[in-house]
């Protein structure tokens, strides 16, 4: 699982025209996002309802008019779609390289319906491949379904939201929104820089590698001006602005200012200082709006804005947020290489509740300066984690519940993305909802970060050189302190054991008797390996009428 996947690449709806989805070019792979992007979009309400499209690793987000139009249930029964979360935008869920190929089908079939068609309402049913229900279909029968715990994991997503929405947790989410857009280009630089230092090691391409260091370190040495220009971006200042004082942080000539007796370093306080420098343009900038004549806005209100928080961050943010930074990548030394297994038992281990409680986004800026600094970061893989014992946990549900057909088939189209660190659909519609599954995927994500943390503290530390990807995806973004095989050795065997304890824990302790009673009851599918006595003498109910599948 990814640690943060709740962030925007941003809203390009405005930036395309034409209705590409008519138009014919023989491929495939295209033809099948333009039919996922035609199935959804009647079931959010129509072109009309859309008020804005973006998407991150593994979601389409989408703004939306009348959150009543959205046929959820339809919408889960989509083939393409491996879960749905509903969160300050309507977020669909479709998996790596999918949503990044279907948004613009979806964004060019939402600019053409509005200058064709009005808003469709509620009630219309998807038309395309893989449209097997409509709204309001819902599984009936013996046992509780996949339905019945995706309306559960609804439930407990709106309790959750509510509770998030706190001024310091809405905080952490602007500031996520700032950092989640680079992921991409920290992604593509790093499996870049890992290229570069394999082709070293194994002295091929010399003439090469220079290139692909320069490369992969371009993106690096320059984030803070990303980071300023999307921070002044999200919260409401001039973006171009934003990114401009925190140029002033990378600028070489800095190192000729002395503040405090020492002489700056270009790049000192990094993100962080870029963050804080943008934010204090955007308020000099607002005040700048309110109080200078309309007629000399031009002129003086983007002066000021450079020239105060240009000062201000060279003679005080640059130095404390140098200091910030230093402290951040201490204490991530100190914490793993002192209390390794420890540290790493209790990463692992809390990362789906802060998750759940929103307070992981808080980890994106942190992740971020670590890379920056030490060029990976070491608590990724140990978050990663989570994710394994949140699959270990799914497939011993799908063992344990040999009778409940409709539960077994969600757990069994939802590990695939499992595997891959895509933890949604798993979580809201199978774990969360069962409650104990949960706390049980909890413990194998702890020791599956216990064991990584553990060998950190031996000497073997594994780190990941961009944050967004997790599970199987990360491997290629690996990263360690003894040589790339001890890396990739530790980090499988950690998914190892996160996997294994998931399963066992949760096959041994996730379910009461009367847990099994109400959820393994159905037509005896016959002998199962994965059958265990308590389950096996469930009373089966009665047959019941079939009904439409729900996925």
């Amino acid at each position: 699982m990814a640690p943060d996947d709740s962030d925007r690449t941003g809203d390009r709806s405005s930036d395309r025209t034409g209705d590409r989805s008519s138009a014919p070019n023989g491929n495939p792979s295209s033809d099948k996002h333009r039919a996922t992007a035609a199935a959804l979009l009647p079931l959010v309400g129509g072109p009309d309802n859309v008020t804005s499209v973006a998407h991150c690793m593994t979601r389409l987000r989408l703004g939306l008019r009348d959150r009543s139009l959205v046929q959820d249930e339809a919408l889960r029964a989509l083939p393409a779609v491996l879960g749905v979360v509903d969160d300050d935008t309507y977020q669909i869920v479709l998996g790596p390289g999918a949503v990044a190929r279907v948004t613009p089908e979806f964004e060019a079939l939402v600019e053409a319906g509005r200058s064709t068609a009005p808003a469709h309402g509620a009630g219309v049913t998807a038309t395309g491949p893989g449209v097997t229900a409509t709204e309001g279909v819902t599984a009936t029968g013996p046992g509780v379904t996949a339905a019945e715990l995706a309306a559960r994991g609804a439930a407990l997503r709106s309790a959750q939201k509510a509770r998030n929405a706190t001024p310091l947790k809405l905080a952490l989410r602007r500031i996520a929104n700032i950092f989640v857009p680079l992921i991409p280009a920290l992604i593509g630089c790093g499996i870049i820089a890992g290229l570069s230092g394999l082709l070293t090691n194994l002295g091929q391409l010399p003439s090469l590698v220079p290139a692909l260091a320069a490369i992969a370190s371009g993106f690096l040495s320059l984030i803070a001006v990303f980071v300023g220009y999307n921070t002044a971006k999200e919260f409401g200042g001039t973006p171009v602005l934003g990114g401009a004082v925190a140029a002033v942080i990378v600028f070489p000539g800095v190192a000729k200012i002395t503040v405090f007796g020492q002489p700056l370093s270009p790049g000192q306080g990094g993100v962080l200082g870029a963050l804080a420098a943008a934010l204090l343009a955007v308020h000099v900038e607002k005040w700048c709006r309110r109080r200078v004549p309309e007629a000399l806005d031009v002129l003086l209100t983007p002066t000021l804005t450079v020239l105060v928080t240009g000062l201000i961050t060279l003679y005080g943010l640059m130095y404390a947020a140098g200091e910030v930074s230093r402290a951040i990548g201490t204490f991530a030394s100190w914490l793993l290489g002192s209390g390794g297994a420890l540290a790493g038992l209790v990463l692992g281990g809390l990362f789906l509740p802060l998750v759940m409680l929103g307070l992981h986004q808080a980890l994106i800026p942190i992740h971020t300066t670590l890379i920056e600094q030490q060029g990976h970061t070491v608590l990724l893989p140990i978050l990663a984690m989570a994710g394994a014992g949140q699959v270990g946990a799914a497939v011993a549900v799908y063992l344990r519940l040999p009778r409940n057909p409709s539960i077994r088939a969600t757990v069994k189209s939802a590990l695939p993305a499992g595997f891959l660190g895509v933890g949604e659909p798993l979580i809201y519609g199978v774990s969360l909802p069962l409650g104990r599954p949960f706390v049980t995927a909890c413990i194998g994500g702890a020791a599956g970060g216990a064991f990584v943390g553990l060998l950190h503290q031996l000497g073997v530390a594994v780190g990941a050189t961009a944050i967004g990807p997790s599970g199987w995806a990360l491997f290629p973004l690996l990263d360690g302190s003894s040589g790339m095989g001890a890396t990739l050795a530790v980090y499988a065997a950690g998914l190892g054991v996160g996997y294994v304890t998931g399963f066992l824990a949760t096959y041994f302790f996730g379910f009461t008797r009367r847990m099994l009673a109400d959820l393994d009851t159905g037509p005896d599918p016959g002998p199962d390996p994965g059958t265990t006595p308590a389950a096996a003498e469930a009373p089966a109910a009665a047959p019941a009428p079939a009904t439409t599948p729900v996925r």
